[in-house]
């Protein structure tokens, strides 16, 4: 009886492998066709797909993450942001989602919102170079705007003006 069961057991557990296995091309198949889609301009098409397959696997952080892609593709910036606020939220170890929703706010205009979700990118991958070039491009901004309000405050002091430029030359070649 005992060697009846183990080797259901065994069997029931290939199976599940089995089926776990020939779900992964399946999945990897939805990313492709999603990416495949935002890479054509297909957004509606995209969208419709992100969302059924989100309406059976919701927390699935990639195509949560494509989502995000999609709204900020199609000019639905709030919504971008609350994508990627609740994914960043969800998976707070991912730094792609503070990535994006820092570059929403810096698009924004919202440079210290962008440079806090630039730090926690930095802080979720140390390594990601991407986030670090924003982080230096928010800084720039940030620089910008606190010399022009020095000067705003105190138009007498010499060395600010030469500083404004300087910064705002940089700027310039970011573009």
């Amino acid at each position: 009886m005992k060697h009846g069961l183990a080797i259901i057991f065994t069997a029931l557990r290939l199976l599940a492998l089995a089926c776990a296995c020939a779900a992964l091309p399946a999945q990897a198949d939805d990313y492709d066709e999603v990416n495949q889609m935002l890479r054509s301009g297909k957004l509606v098409e995209a969208a419709t797909k992100v969302d059924a397959y989100l309406a059976t696997k919701p927390r699935d952080p990639q195509m949560r993450f494509l989502k995000g892609v999609i709204q900020r593709n199609a000019g639905k910036t709030a919504d971008a942001i609350i994508t990627f606020t609740q994914l960043s939220q969800d998976y707070p170890e991912l730094a792609e989602p503070y990535n994006n929703l820092a570059v929403l706010h810096a698009g924004q205009g919202q440079f210290d919102q962008a440079r806090a979700a630039l730090e926690m990118a930095v802080r979720a991958n140390p390594d990601y170079a991407t986030a670090h070039e924003n982080l230096g491009d928010v800084y720039v901004r940030l620089a910008s705007q606190a010399y022009g309000r020095a000067i705003q405050i105190d138009s007498a002091n010499a060395s600010v003006p030469a500083k404004l430029t300087l910064i705002r030359a940089l700027s310039e070649s970011q573009r």
